[in-house]
C-alpha cells in the first residue's frame, strides 16, 4: 500500500475497499475490491469522523494545480521509445494531442498492437528502435505501470527516427525508412504523413 503524501497518477492503485473509503480523487474498481485515484495528485488518509460507526479512514487524491496532460483511452500521443523487445516495445510519452505532459507517463507497445495486418508476422526489432518518435493511439491503462499504446493504423507508428549514422531519416515506405547520409535503409512501422 502506498503511504501518504505519494503523489499518485488516475488507475493507480490506492488500497482495498475492505481498508478504506473513497473519497474525492479515488473510485472503487467495478468489481468492488480496489481503491484507484482518477487523477493526478497527493494520496491523503483521513480518519473516519467521531460521529461514524464505519472504522475506515477515508483515502482521497488532491490534484496538482499545474498538472499538464494526461493521456486516455482514446488519444492520440507522441512517444519515445526507450527499449525494444520480443514481444513489446515501451515508450515515454512526450505529449497528449498537441499538449506536453509534465509527469512522466510510460506506454507498452504490444506485438499485437503494431500494425492491423499479418499480426503474427510483426517482428519488435523491424519496427521500432530505442530514440524512435512515434504517434500511437492510447487503448487503455494497460496496468499501473504503462498505458497500453496502439501503431496499428495508417497514421500512426514511427514519425522521426535517427539513422545509426545520426542523421534523420526520411520514410520511403510503410515499412522502410532511409538515411539521406549513407542511403542505408533500416526496417520501421511508419506513419502515413498527408
Amino acid at each position: 500500500m502506498a503511504i501518504e503524501d505519494d503523489v499518485v497518477t488516475p488507475g493507480e492503485v490506492l488500497g482495498d475497499a475492505t481498508d478504506l473509503i473513497a473519497g474525492k480523487g479515488a473510485y472503487v474498481s467495478p468489481n468492488g475490491r480496489k481503491i484507484h485515484a482518477s487523477l493526478t495528485g497527493v494520496r491523503r488518509l483521513l480518519p473516519p469522523p467521531p460521529s461514524s460507526t464505519d472504522a475506515r479512514p477515508t483515502v482521497e487524491v488532491v490534484g496538482s494545480k499545474s498538472h499538464g496532460a494526461v493521456p486516455e483511452p482514446g488519444s492520440i500521443v507522441i512517444a519515445r521509445v526507450t527499449k525494444v523487445m520480443a514481444r513489446m516495445a515501451s515508450a515515454d510519452i512526450m505529449c497528449v494531442g498537441t499538449k506536453s505532459v509534465k509527469e512522466k507517463f510510460t506506454g507498452t507497445i504490444r506485438q499485437q498492437d503494431v500494425r492491423a495486418t499479418e499480426i503474427d508476422k510483426v517482428d519488435m526489432y523491424q519496427s521500432f528502435r530505442p530514440g524512435d518518435i512515434v504517434r500511437a493511439l492510447v487503448l487503455s491503462l494497460g496496468d499501473a505501470r504503462a498505458y497500453y499504446l496502439s501503431t496499428a493504423k495508417n497514421e500512426l507508428g514511427v514519425v522521426s527516427a535517427q539513422s545509426i549514422a545520426g542523421a534523420t531519416m526520411v520514410p520511403i515506405s510503410w515499412t522502410e525508412m532511409k538515411c539521406p547520409l549513407t542511403s542505408q535503409v533500416e526496417q520501421r512501422k511508419v506513419a502515413k504523413v498527408d
